[in-house]
């Protein structure tokens, strides 16, 4: 069975959802096996192990963490290379993105972003799915050069447990001077909110102009329902909400288990960023907004009496 190779996206050894979920992908296609960038490995190893990780292939060396994503992608063209992988599996934010679209040249292969789904291709290969155009097309896609490099949206899969040995490797590297061209001098770690990170999270509960700069309700229903909370560009340039909670084409894009856009009108802009959402309510008080073309569920209503009549019924149903 060949090998499918996965960058484990981790902070310090705290491996991200986003690696449970890619692991559980990769077992589809061959046998897991993961690339870890960084210290933190032995933290780290037994979720690698959880989620059926087979081996890991470490890189500790200096020449690559202490830079921006380029050595990382000649890491990964180095194990290419060596191991020929049926697919390197990339998670889809901006940094994997970036990853992935260097070592596409660099192992001359195609390259398939923001993927929804990936499934083994009935003759062999990989078959992804992917949401284009702001949502309003489904696409089949297949590479049909070189290795198959996919990076793969946050909540395309449910974590699957599944027993691996996580057999560490310690690879050494060749790094050229080429991709030391931009160093990084500092790092501060993000504050903690409380809140699960918002590409993330299984659910978001998201503003809009219509909040007037109160976030207290939509915070207040996030919080019930343990959610991240998001905002629409018009919140996030009227200054009510910080740019990195922002929700759409020039923002974050999110696809949750459970959306709820909150006085939001439905723009493009923003329908960009949270369509490929499981399950979309919405509340507004304008039953023409474009935003209930789109939901499951629309509440036609004004927020500030909508969600805390939710939050307190979602707090009584917890007991």
């Amino acid at each position: 069975m060949s090998e499918v190779l996965v960058l484990v996206d981790h902070a310090n050894g705290t491996v991200r959802k986003t690696t449970a979920e890619l692991l559980t992908i990769a077992r589809r296609l061959g046998e897991p096996s993961a690339v870890f960038v960084g210290d933190g490995f032995d933290a780290a190893k037994e979720t690698l192990a959880k989620f059926g990780a087979e081996k890991v292939y470490r890189v500790e060396s200096a020449d690559v963490t202490d830079y921006l994503v380029a050595p990382q992608a000649e890491v990964l063209a180095q194990l290419v290379a060596d191991k020929s992988p049926a697919a390197v599996l990339i998670p889809s934010n901006s940094a994997g993105k970036e990853i992935a679209a260097r070592l596409a040249v660099k192992t001359d292969s195609g390259l398939i972003t923001d993927a929804v789904d990936v499934q083994a291709g009935e003759g062999g290969g990989v078959s992804t799915t992917q949401s284009v155009f702001a949502g309003s097309y489904t696409v089949k896609a297949s590479v049909t050069k070189g290795t198959p490099i996919v990076t793969v949206k946050p909540n395309s899969a449910a974590p699957e447990e599944a027993a691996g040995a996580a057999a560490d490797e310690v690879v050494d590297v060749t790094i050229s001077d080429a991709a030391k061209g931009a160093k990084i001098t500092e790092s501060k770690a993000k504050e903690a909110s409380g809140r699960p990170e918002l590409t993330e999270a299984a659910i978001v509960v998201s503003g809009g102009r219509g909040t007037g700069g109160d976030f207290g309700p939509v915070e207040a229903f996030a919080d019930s329902l343990g959610a991240a909370v998001g905002a629409s560009r018009a919140a996030v340039d009227a200054g009510w909400y910080p740019h990195t909670s922002q929700v759409g084409q020039t923002g974050k894009q999110v696809s949750p288990q459970l959306y709820v856009a909150a006085g939001i009108s439905g723009a493009i802009q923003h329908r960009a960023g949270m369509q490929t959402s499981k399950t979309i309510i919405a509340v507004n008080k304008d039953e023409e907004a474009p935003i209930f073309e789109l939901v499951d569920f629309g509440v036609v209503g004004d927020l500030f009496q909508v969600l805390p009549q939710a939050t307190e019924a979602v707090k009584a149903a917890k007991g």
